[in-house]
Formats: structure tokens, sequence, C-alpha cells
């Protein structure tokens, strides 16, 4: 992908409100191309949204198909098979976790979704609430190369899943 030209979803520009020193994050713009999302995941719309702003916010978070991110994973990332979710951040360029990105799209792959949900015993808004909350943490520079990157990464997650009410995804069951 060139240099500055626009994510998938032309989102444009991540939203923020300032108060003070804070950035508090406003609700993304959320894009359902697979209606199946609304029908296999309860309050799909809200939960993305939710779990958007309690990471820190997105410009966009986009509940797609298995086929469409596999297109986009194959594009981007020259990996030709659907993944859970992908970030892209403002410029455009896939996002794998550079420090200084404040916002982008998360696009996530219902299939996949489903599949990773069962497979934990989990339900599938609180694995597509997790899963926001990853994308948005990759697009604020968080990544998993690295074994403490890594666990660094999953105590973020689990504390941010916590203040909307969602298990943590990491803790044995």
């Amino acid at each position: 992908m060139e240099p500055g030209s626009p994510s998938p979803a032309s989102a444009g520009l991540s939203k923020h409100r300032n108060v003070g020193a804070r950035r508090l994050a406003t609700p993304p713009t959320i894009l359902v191309l697979d209606a199946k999302w609304r029908r296999l995941v309860p309050n799909a719309e809200r939960v993305a949204a939710r779990a958007a702003v309690a990471a820190g916010g997105a410009g966009t978070v986009v509940l797609s198909s298995d086929r469409a991110v596999k297109a986009l994973n194959g594009l981007h990332r020259k990996r030709n098979k659907p993944t859970n979710v992908l970030t892209f951040d403002l410029g455009g360029g896939f996002s794998e976790g550079r420090a200084g990105f404040l916002g982008g799209d998360i696009v996530l792959a219902l299939g996949t979704v489903l599949r990773e949900a069962a497979s934990a015993g989990r339900s599938a808004a609180d694995h597509l609430a997790h899963l926001v909350v990853h994308g948005a943490l990759h697009l604020r520079g968080h990544d998993h190369h690295h074994v403490g990157d890594a666990r660094r990464m999953e105590l973020a997650e689990a504390r941010i899943l916590s203040t909307i009410g969602v298990p943590n995804p990491w803790k044995r069951r």
C-alpha cells in the first residue's frame, strides 16, 4: 500500500475529544459489511463501539466476513488466509505495533471470530470486545512479537476489558 493512501474503510480521522490533559475517545464509526454479524452476535455494533472507546478509540470498526479479511490479509500482509482482526493506521498502512498511532481502522472476520469464541468457550460478544480492544491497542503502538511485549499487551487487554464487564480472556477457566 502506498504511504498516505486511504485505509480500506476510508474512515479518514480518529475521533477524540480533549478534556483537560486527557484524551477521551468518542465512539467509532461501525460499518457492518456482513449482515450476519447482527444475527449471530447480539448487539455487535454496540459491543464493538464500547470496546473501542474503552481502549482509547479507533476511527472505524468494520464487521466483515472471512472472505473479505482473507483478501485484505493477502493484499497487505501476503498471507492468503483469513485472520480474526486486522488494523490499519490513519496513513493507510498495516499497523504492526509501531509507536505513535492514534487511530485507524479495525477490521474483523465473522467466521474466524465465531470459531475462536466457540473453541475458547466464550461468548461471541465477549470475543468481539476482546478483538476490538486488541486492535485498538495495536493502533496505539502495542505488539505481541516478543514474550514481554505479549504479556504487557495481554495485561492491558484484561484491564480494559474489565472496565466494560468482559471476563479476562487470558484467565484459564
